[in-house]
This record gives C-alpha cells, sequence and structure tokens, in this order.
C-alpha cells in the first residue's frame, strides 16, 4: 500500500495564506465549506487540479487574482434589491431616524460589504427623498466599504447599463441619474456624500457612531466563530438607538442579546444597549448602628444567601487584596481561609480560568461591568466545566467604587446547546447560501435562454430579409456597374481637375514675394517657391526629396532644428525667429521666418510650413527710428508728449524733466496749462482746439512756466497733434526764450545811449 504524501488540507491553509500575504485579504473567518467550493469551481476554469497547483497557477499570474476575488467575494447586488424590506425602511426605520435627529444633526450610515456601490446609492436616494438634495449633501455622511478593489473603483465611477437600473423606480432614475449615451451616471451631488473605502469587517477596527448599518449577506458566509467576532463590532459601530439591516438569508440575530427585531421578516433591527448601571451603595440598605441586633441578623442572611449560590463570588477590594470568598467560590477553585487578605495576583484564580487582572483594571477604570463567557475549566479529578465571568464594581453609600465582584457561572450547559444550535444554524446558512447561489445561478441561466431566443428570433428575421436581399442583389449589381462606368469618367474629369488644381496652387507659390518652403514630418522638403529659389540658388526640383537640415544654403538652418521640432510635438505656431543670412550673390540680409504646423483635418501636423520674409529695410528703418527716438530722448529741447483728452503729460524727454523740475511720475499727474499761471483750463482748450480739429497742421504760442519753486521762464511752445497715431497724441517742443529777451533789453539799452 503507497503512502499519500499530498495533504489537501495543508495545501488548501498554504493558499489561504498565500492570498491575504499577496492582496491582504484574511479569509479565515469564512466558512470553509463555502470558501473551498468557490475556489474549486475557479480551479476548474482554469484548469488546475488540486490546491497546490493552482497555487503555483496564482503565483505565476498574478492576473488570476482578479477573477479568484470575483468567484468567492460574491458581488451580487442591485438596486433597491428585496423591494418589499426597502419600503419598511422607507415607512418605519428612516423617520424614526430622522425624528430623534435634532437641531440638524449629522446622520452616518454605513453599507459593509457595499460591492459596486448599487447599495450605498440606494440609501442616498431614499435619505434625498426624505430630506431634500440640500439638506442630505449638508447632514448625512454614508461610509461604503468593500474587500475587492474592483468593486470599489466600479462604485466610485457611479456608471450603470441600462439593465443594473432596471430595479430603480422611474421617478427616482430621472432625478437622480444622468443619461450619456448608453449608460446611467449616479447624481454629482449626491455621490460626493458617498466614502468608498477598502475595510475588512472581521479584521478592521469599526466605523463609530452609526446610525443605520446596513450588511447584507454577509454574515451567511463567515464561520460561527468569525460571526461571534463580527456581531460586537457592529453593536459597537452603532449609536444606542441605531438600526441593522440584514439580507433575507441570514437569521444569526434572532437568538442574539445584542439587537432586538424591528421587523423580523424584513430583517431590520435595533441595537440593544449594554451598558450596566447600578445605583451608588448597591441595592442593600443597612442601619448606621454596626451593634444592633437587626444589622447582625441582616448580615447572617446575606451570609447564609450568599454562601447557598450556586454561583461563586470572589472580591478584591481598590488594593488589590481579596477580600471576600463565598463558599461556592473556595470550593471551585480551592480558596483557602488562608487565602483571604492575600494580594489577588498571587492567587491561581487571578490567571485561571482566565487572565482577570487587566480585566479587574479594566473595570476599575471605566466603572462598566465585563462579561466573559464560557471559559473552559478544569478541576482535577473532575469534569471539565464552562465558566462565565463577570467582573463589576461594587460602590459604597458615597457613590465611589470600593472593590471588584467576580461572579463566576456554570453555563456548560448552555454553551453546549449553543454549539448544537450554531451547528444546525451554520448547517442551515450553508444550505441557504447554496440555494441562493443555485437560484442566482438560475436567474442568470434564464436570462442567457432569454437572450438566445431573442437571438434566434432575430436571426430567423435576418435571414428572412437575406432572402429578400439576395433577390434584389442582381438588380443591385446591374445598376452596379452602369454606377462605375459613371465613376470612372468622374475619376478621369477629378484627375484633370486635380492637375490643373496643382500647377495652380504651384503658380500660387511661385508669386508670392516671400519665400515659402513646405517640409513633411520628417522635414524633408515638399515644395520650394521661386523667391527661395532667387535667394538661395537652388531649384526647386534639386531640393525636393531632400532633408532641410542637411541644406548647404545662406540659412543657417541647425539655427531652426530646435523650432521645427517643438512645432511637430506641440501642433501649434511658434514665435518668428529674425536671422542674419547671406544670400546667393553673398549679400547679408535680415530674414524673418515664421513656422506653421501643416494641418490636414485631422488636425494633426502633418509636417512644417516656413515663411520667410526679406526685413532688411524694415530693420533698418526700425533701427533709424530707435536711434532718433534715443537722440531726442536724451536731447536738452523740451519734448513734450501731451493726452488730447486731459492735457496731461503722458511722456517727457530728459531735458524737459531737467528743466521743468518734476519727475516723470510727478507729471503726469499734472495737466500743462497747470503750468501755465497766465492762461486756465478753459482758454488752453480754446488755444488748441483748432490743431485737434484738424483747421490748423500745428500752433506756436508763447506763455510762462512755473517750476516747483516759483520761478517762472518764459517759453514759446510748438504743438502738433498726431491723429492717426493710437491711441492720439499731442506733441509740444518747448523753447526757454529768456536768453532771446535779455539780448532784446541790452540792444535797447544801447541805442538810447548813443541818442
Amino acid at each position: 500500500m503507497t503512502k499519500k504524501t499530498d495533504d489537501p488540507d495543508s495545501d488548501f491553509n498554504s493558499l489561504i495564506r498565500h492570498i491575504q500575504e499577496s492582496r491582504g485579504i484574511d479569509f479565515r473567518g469564512y466558512k470553509r465549506t463555502s470558501l473551498e467550493r468557490r475556489i474549486r469551481r475557479r480551479m476548474e476554469e482554469v484548469g488546475c487540479d488540486s490546491f497546490a497547483a493552482y497555487h503555483a497557477f496564482l503565483e505565476a499570474h498574478p492576473q488570476e487574482f482578479v477573477d479568484l476575488l470575483n468567484t468567492v467575494l460574491i458581488n451580487v447586488t442591485s438596486f433597491f434589491r428585496d423591494g418589499e424590506a426597502w419600503e419598511v425602511m422607507r415607512r418605519e426605520v428612516v423617520p424614526r431616524i430622522l425624528e430623534r435627529k435634532v437641531d440638524e444633526a449629522p446622520i452616518r450610515i454605513w453599507s459593509v460589504g457595499c460591492a459596486s456601490g448599487e447599495e450605498p446609492y440606494s440609501l442616498a436616494m431614499m435619505f434625498a427623498e426624505a430630506l431634500g438634495t440640500a439638506e442630505f449633501c449638508r447632514r448625512v455622511k454614508i461610509y461604503a466599504t468593500d474587500l475587492d478593489d474592483a468593486a470599489l473603483n466600479t462604485a466610485r465611477h457611479a456608471t450603470y447599463g441600462p439593465r443594473d437600473v432596471e430595479s430603480v423606480p422611474e421617478p427616482l432614475l430621472e432625478r437622480y441619474f444622468e443619461r450619456i449615451g448608453n449608460h446611467y451616471v449616479f447624481q454629482r451631488d449626491l455621490r460626493k456624500c458617498v466614502i468608498f473605502g477598502r475595510h475588512n469587517v472581521v479584521s478592521d477596527a469599526p466605523i463609530s457612531r452609526i446610525d443605520l448599518l446596513i450588511c447584507r449577506n454577509l454574515l451567511i458566509y463567515l464561520e460561527a466563530d468569525t460571526q461571534g467576532v463580527v456581531l460586537p463590532r457592529l453593536h459597537y459601530a452603532l449609536v444606542n438607538d441605531g438600526f441593522l439591516f440584514l439580507g433575507k438569508a441570514e437569521t444569526q440575530l434572532a437568538r442574539s442579546r445584542m439587537f432586538e427585531p424591528v421587523d423580523l421578516k424584513s430583517r431590520i433591527f435595533a441595537k440593544v444597549p449594554q451598558e450596566w448601571r447600578r445605583s451608588a451603595g448597591g441595592s442593600l440598605s443597612l442601619a448606621n448602628d454596626a451593634g444592633s441586633p437587626r444589622v447582625n441578623q441582616q448580615v447572617r442572611l446575606l451570609e447564609s444567601i450568599v454562601d447557598g449560590s450556586s454561583t461563586g463570588y470572589l472580591a478584591v477590594n481598590a488594593e488589590g487584596v481579596l477580600v471576600f470568598a463565598n463558599t461556592h467560590a473556595r470550593r471551585l477553585f480551592d480558596v483557602e481561609e488562608s487565602d483571604i487578605g492575600r494580594p489577588f495576583h498571587d492567587l491561581t484564580i487571578s490567571y485561571r480560568p482566565t487572565e482577570l487582572r487587566s480585566r479587574i483594571e479594566e473595570v476599575r477604570n471605566s466603572g462598566r461591568m465585563v462579561r466573559i463567557e464560557h471559559q473552559p475549566f478544569t478541576r482535577p479529578g473532575a469534569e471539565p466545566v464552562r465558566l462565565t465571568i463577570e467582573v463589576s464594581p461594587l460602590y459604597s453609600r458615597d457613590g465611589k467604587a470600593f472593590a471588584t465582584l467576580l461572579s463566576f457561572f456554570d453555563t456548560s450547559r448552555i454553551y453546549l446547546l449553543q454549539q448544537e444550535i450554531e451547528a444546525a444554524q451554520e448547517s442551515l446558512e450553508t444550505t441557504i447560501e447554496e440555494l441562493q447561489s443555485s437560484n442566482e445561478e438560475l436567474e442568470t441561466t434564464n436570462e442567457e435562454l432569454q437572450s438566445t431566443n431573442e437571438e434566434l428570433e432575430t436571426t430567423n428575421e435576418e435571414l428572412q430579409s437575406t432572402n429578400e436581399e439576395l433577390e434584389t442583389m442582381n438588380e443591385e449589381l446591374r445598376s452596379t456597374n452602369e454606377e462605375l462606368e459613371v465613376a470612372n469618367e468622374e475619376l478621369r474629369r477629378q484627375g484633370e481637375e486635380a492637375g490643373e488644381y496643382r500647377l495652380y496652387s504651384e503658380s500660387i507659390l511661385r508669386s508670392i514675394d516671400v519665400g515659402i518652403i513646405v517640409l513633411d514630418d520628417n522635414l524633408t522638403v515638399q515644395s520650394w517657391n521661386r523667391w527661395s529659389e532667387n535667394v538661395w540658388g537652388l531649384r526647386n526640383e534639386e531640393v525636393t526629396g531632400e532633408v532641410f537640415l542637411d541644406l548647404d544654403i545662406g540659412l543657417p538652418v541647425q539655427r531652426l532644428r530646435r523650432p521645427l521640432h517643438d512645432i511637430l510635438t506641440t501642433q501649434a505656431p511658434v514665435e518668428p525667429v529674425e536671422i542674419t543670412v547671406m544670400d546667393r550673390r553673398g549679400r547679408r540680409i535680415t530674414c524673418r521666418i515664421r513656422l506653421s504646423p501643416l494641418l490636414y483635418d485631422t488636425r494633426l501636423a502633418r509636417g512644417v510650413v516656413l515663411i520667410i520674409e526679406d526685413v532688411t529695410e524694415r530693420a533698418r528703418s526700425d533701427a533709424f527710428a530707435e536711434y532718433l527716438g534715443r537722440i531726442i530722448g536724451e536731447s536738452l529741447n523740451e519734448v513734450y508728449f501731451i493726452d488730447p483728452a486731459t492735457f496731461s503729460f503722458q511722456l517727457v524727454n530728459k531735458g524737459a524733466e531737467l528743466k521743468l523740475g518734476y519727475s516723470l511720475e510727478s507729471l503726469r499727474q499734472i495737466a500743462l496749462y497747470d503750468l501755465m499761471p497766465d492762461i486756465d483750463a478753459l482758454a488752453f482748450t480754446r488755444l488748441v482746439g483748432p490743431l485737434l480739429s484738424g483747421e490748423k497742421a500745428e500752433i506756436v504760442f508763447e506763455t510762462t512756466i512755473e517750476g516747483p519753486d516759483r520761478t517762472l521762464r518764459p517759453m514759446e511752445i510748438c504743438m502738433q497733434y498726431f491723429a492717426e497715431e493710437q491711441p492720439p497724441i499731442l506733441v509740444a517742443m518747448a523753447h526757454d526764450v529768456t536768453e532771446r529777451q535779455r539780448i532784446g533789453l541790452d540792444d535797447s539799452r544801447a541805442e538810447v545811449a548813443s541818442r
């Protein structure tokens, strides 16, 4: 007999660990039978006959993870799935949430296992209908979580096909979806209030302060122990009066003390608060006189009740010392009389059947009871039992905690019954899951059959129409032959027109008095007009087909390499370039080169067009104008540029700025007549009126200019108006006539003396 070397359980566990390490998804809490069945289904599809082989296949094909997760994480969802349950939510749960949320308090909702987003968006529409869109966007936050990153990505885009939105009522579809092509996109404002994220409800910390938590058809895929971890997390996530909405196949909460049903048929539950509150000082009152016979009688009565109880009690004071142990606790844990008064952490009971020191510290800090369920405990020579431990604070009359009470209950029978119930429940849930999966597969098969039937009907119609088309095809072929003859004649005519058009376009290019060079996207010359032939000395047929950057002409083509490549990349014109070149006669000329993309109907650059213009004379004129302006600007003669509307200074030369005694910034705030004490604005306007109207080409007048130091200078001013400039400008040239007057005065005195 040969020994079997393969261990399927070990291979399966190794595969699960590989999935967790590679993708961070922990399947350890899922029901093994369901998980194994779904992985085997995927193995059959890729042709792997063992878990070890599939493990190797995953390592070699990382993209297989996507298909595996889609198979294991059953992303079956729809808008308003199970409509009757959603109607109960709308009618009973939503009004209760809004009623207790006074003063416009925020509303927090959590959708666990949201898949591709239909469920959280259904919640958004339901609350938007109750609150209005503006109020919803201001108050409501919906947290939607899932393990499947691909499904979360689909949910964030919020784009669905016509079949996906079939279950959305028509008014809601029109109000909250925008149709784009053959898809429906959920409304942007509401979508901003839905926050999607990756979250493992088994291992990650729960989201807190939730008013409504939806976890539909997720718990049925988890082991019973994992459900025992998840349910307290969901309980913790909810506020005290929060609601939990499960799928119709889930019955876990029917036996849970953490939730009470609101509508059991619809699987809607309300949280049962687990806060333990005790009145300060306990529930028993003793007389102040400790020596009273009544007090002694009550003490004996209490001792008899406690010692006769089937529950074991231990009490630890604030200093951590064991101060009390009833008869049942002493017998159960072998506590001796000498142990009373010893530190609790020195006793075996402090860590067996479970670690209690940290729990005592937790109760002291929080002031709340801690319950530890079904801890295994075995005494020598006795049957193993299950103990449930409650650790609770004891309060004195002044309301202060003075000790901690540990209560030990034998819950062995309850534990066994619960195990049997959970096993039956797990079997039932597995059956429900399998039925649900089969139902989904049947629904899919039914849809495929319907689609196939429709395709067959369509094919039949197409065959009938094909027969009709074949009957008419001979007639069409005969008419096509005639059309081809006409088309042939048309092609000949178009060829002649194309030749004429080419000659016409070439004539235009040759007649333009600038250089035009056309390059393709490889910078090869395609066209070279007559101006280029005259300037560079190369004929069109000599350069056509040559690489432009390899041409040896008077134009330094290498300086154009970067602009040419840039224009092919950006497909946009670049700034013109001015270059000094040498023509075929050896003359130096200045050329202005403009480069533009050669665009066809596709809007993609198919090449470059270079337009070269001889701007030698223009450059000389510009240089002369610049030279003239520089001379006038530095001249000591006074030149003013005046605004014809306000008569304020716009610009003055250096001589004017020096002699007027003001900076240019100051002069721009002053009108010309403000410096003339012997004339006002109205008189000045009348003076220059003929000049502005065009009656006179220039006016010359004498006046007095006042400097910043109040000194007066007699001036002769000649003004001209340049109306064609943009903007129009008044130009004044001023001459100081002080010296002229002084010379005239000296001549008069000499004449009088000679007489």
